[in-house]
């Protein structure tokens, strides 16, 4: 009995402790927390379910260890809102991944990203084609800011009232990183011939030269050629 009343002090003050703690730092949205507040978070997170469950932590010292993690991040918070130096240090800065419409090769390395992850995040922002992309840039929290090209961000069909097409198929990718993608070629009723011809209308003789590639709605191939 006296373990059990033990254990519920020790919750009932790891909890308030945490909510005071949490509440003095600032709150921020799920999307906008950067890699260091969610470890942050997580960190203390661990330490009040630590000094809750583990007995040979004394409860004074868990409460002193979450109040000094708290005040460090709470300084570290501070120099990055007072100091844009700190905080691309601490935070990053966004990488342009898609300039004037192009695919920046070098920069998705640099910020390990495949094709498979920047096509997801464009399909998050509700674009289906590379080729609709005039600007995309990765901010510090891992989302998308995407930036259409000007001649599909203005008037639309519905706007003026003309019914559109049904399209033969989404956008989907026929070569990534100079590997052809066969079952989407397949999917698509197309084959090697149609492909090299397509590709030869670029000046293409390898699949090696080709960095992506995606078929679009109106069955055109957009190519990213590697650089």
């Amino acid at each position: 009995m006296e373990s059990s009343f033990e254990t519920a002090l020790r919750t009932i003050i790891g909890f308030t402790v945490l909510l005071i703690l949490t509440r003095l730092l600032g709150k921020k949205q799920l999307g906008q927390l950067t890699i260091f507040t969610y470890i942050t978070g997580i960190a203390m997170g661990n330490i009040a379910g630590d000094m809750v469950v583990h007995r040979d932590i004394k409860l004074l010292d868990g409460v002193i260890g979450l109040a000094i993690w708290a005040l460090m991040t709470f300084i570290v918070e501070f120099i990055s809102l007072n100091s844009s130096k700190a905080r691309v240090f601490l935070d990053g800065e966004p990488a342009i991944v898609i300039k004037k419409g192009i695919i920046q090769q070098k920069e998705l390395s640099t910020q390990r990203l495949n094709m498979d992850d920047l096509t997801m995040l464009l399909r998050v922002n509700n674009i289906f084609s590379v080729q609709d992309v005039d600007y995309a840039i990765l901010e510090p929290n891992g989302q998308l800011s995407v930036l259409k090209k000007p001649n599909l961000d203005t008037v639309t069909k519905k706007d003026l009232q003309i019914s559109a097409a049904n399209p033969r198929n989404i956008p989907t990718e026929i070569i990534v990183d100079g590997k052809l993608v066969s079952k989407n070629l397949i999917e698509l009723n197309l084959d090697r011939q149609w492909l090299d011809t397509e590709l030869a209308k670029s000046g293409i003789k390898s699949l090696k030269e080709v960095f992506f590639a995606e078929l679009q709605s109106d069955g055109s191939l957009y190519i990213s050629k590697k650089s």
